[in-house]
């Protein structure tokens, strides 16, 4: 049966930025496909409530609270992986983030901490993980999670924009260093209804102007990035290695604009 190509039973898969939002609803959607999960984030509270979900679904999670811009506590979650649950197959690399800020308020300092943040991490996590992965289940999958303006160009966006397209590239150049027994892809997505596009979605002119730019017409919702995460770590996606999943509802251009002046 074709669905069982999508079955995650018997795999182990570390997320971070686990809490809420995209990363929660990745986790859950493991679970609900038969993993075991490795969920991480900085509020304990947060993981608590998601891993009460992931039990409720009839999977184990393991909570492990840290905080995610120390490239040292990231990498340790691939060993919490081995040590809870034997073995580490999957990594969905989701912290990440940087504020808009206008260009020229931007300085360098600020891009180093967004290519660390967003960049950096997932690399922490990788070099980690794969070995892992290798020993105990013979390959893996990891999927990063960058968004669409890493590829859309807009204001305010130069550090965090730059630090996501990085990300992406680097994806492609992991996969090609790591296959064939490792596989690497990517999520970009759009504008996703979580805690983070609250203040945009709670306003209803903003939030119709936006489902108005986009051409599907809406917004995305957790669980379409968390379907999409699905398939690149099953089977279903086996045949999937260096690409990044546009999941942004058809954008061509970015569908909300920071109203900066111009120079």
């Amino acid at each position: 049966m074709i669905l069982d190509h999508f079955r995650l039973d018997g795999r182990v898969a570390v997320v971070t930025g686990a809490g809420r939002g995209l990363g929660a609803a990745v986790a859950l959607g493991f679970a609900q496909a038969g993993a075991d999960v490795v969920i991480a984030a900085r509020t304990e509270s947060d993981l608590r409530e998601i891993a009460g979900q992931v039990e409720a679904a009839g999977r184990q999670a393991h909570v492990v609270v840290a905080d995610l811009a120390d490239h040292d506590a990231v990498a340790g979650l691939a060993e919490a992986a081995v040590a809870r649950f034997g073995r580490l197959d999957i990594v969905v690399n989701n912290v990440g983030g940087a504020l808009p800020r206008p260009l020229l308020d931007t300085a360098p300092e600020d891009l180093a901490e967004a290519f660390a943040f967003n960049v950096g991490t997932a690399h922490a996590l990788v070099r980690a993980a794969v070995p892992k992965m290798l020993d105990t289940a013979d390959g893996g999958s990891i999927i990063n999670i960058t968004s669409t303006m890493g590829r859309l160009p807009g204001r305010a966006f130069a550090a965090y924009a730059t630090a996501k397209a990085a990300l992406a590239h680097y994806t492609r150049s992991a996969a090609m260093d790591l296959s064939p027994r490792v596989r690497v892809n990517a999520i970009a997505p759009g504008s996703i209804l979580t805690s983070a596009l609250a203040v945009v979605a709670g306003n209803d002119e903003m939030r119709g102007q936006m489902e108005q730019a986009t051409p599907l017409r809406r917004l995305g919702r957790p669980d379409d990035i968390a379907a999409a995460a699905l398939f690149l770590a099953s089977p279903a996606g086996s045949f999937l290695t260096g690409k990044v999943l546009e999941v942004d509802g058809g954008l061509i251009a970015p569908n909300l604009t920071i109203p900066l002046p111009d120079l």
